[in-house]
């Protein structure tokens, strides 16, 4: 069993010390270091290689949006789980445009927060299900748009974003089960491939479609019509 190496980032030590305490009882999750801010945080990453970084967004120094934008470009084999008091909109969406592969808040249990980290490190996304709801708001909205901007009464068809078509037909089906929130292995087993192969896909569709993030495969998954935002 591979060991996931976390860091702490959060400027209020009682916090650190209450996740420490929780994770000491996870046999495969281990504290390797901590931070009390952002600028102490990239001095630490640099010198200790860790698998997710547990972010506060409100820091002194250097806060949780432009550390997670520093890591997510100079170490993209981390990912950023951002655990904050912030569960609005607004932060919701900076965290992920800044590469964070996660979002919840501190409100949460104890069991969302180990899930979460073994979800991120894996590779995958995680999104509280109480605040993912804003990326189905803003589509919705879309199509509401679209729909009232159809003054003759009829269906107005979307048209596919740019790039779909650049997609094999084994692309568009792995991107379709990704955007559906399976894990690589869980669309490995559906599609009779090993996860490797899909990980290889995964990367070439984000090429193809010059996209960054799980959140973005998502949302150019719904834009194109390839997943039911209603169901």
């Amino acid at each position: 069993m591979k060991t996931i190496r976390i860091m702490l980032v959060d400027d209020h030590e009682m916090v650190r010390e209450g996740i420490k305490s929780l994770l000491k009882k996870q046999p495969d999750i281990e504290v390797v270091t901590e931070a009390a801010n952002g600028r102490e945080a990239l001095k630490k990453i640099a010198e200790i290689p860790c698998d997710v970084v547990i972010m506060d967004i409100s820091m002194p120094e250097l806060d949780g949006l432009a550390t997670t934008t520093i890591i997510a470009g100079d170490y993209p084999e981390t990912s950023v789980l951002a655990l904050t008091v912030h569960a609005d909109k607004q932060h919701f969406f900076k965290m992920l445009e800044a590469g964070a592969k996660g979002y919840m808040t501190k409100q949460n249990g104890p069991d969302e927060l180990v899930a979460a980290i073994r979800t991120v490190a894996a590779g995958n996304v995680y999104l509280q299900p109480a605040l993912a709801r804003f990326l189905l708001d803003d589509y919705t909205k879309l199509l509401e748009k679209i729909n009232r901007e159809n003054s003759d009464g009829e269906e107005k068809k979307i048209n596919p974003p740019p790039g779909l078509d650049l997609l094999s037909g084994r692309e568009v089906e792995v991107l379709e089960l990704i955007a559906e929130g399976l894990t690589a292995p869980q669309v490995a087993r559906k599609l009779n491939l090993s996860p490797k192969t899909i990980g290889a896909h995964r990367e070439r569709i984000m090429k193809k479609l010059n996209l960054h993030s799980t959140t973005a495969l998502v949302k150019f998954a719904i834009r194109a019509g390839l997943i039911d935002i209603f169901h």
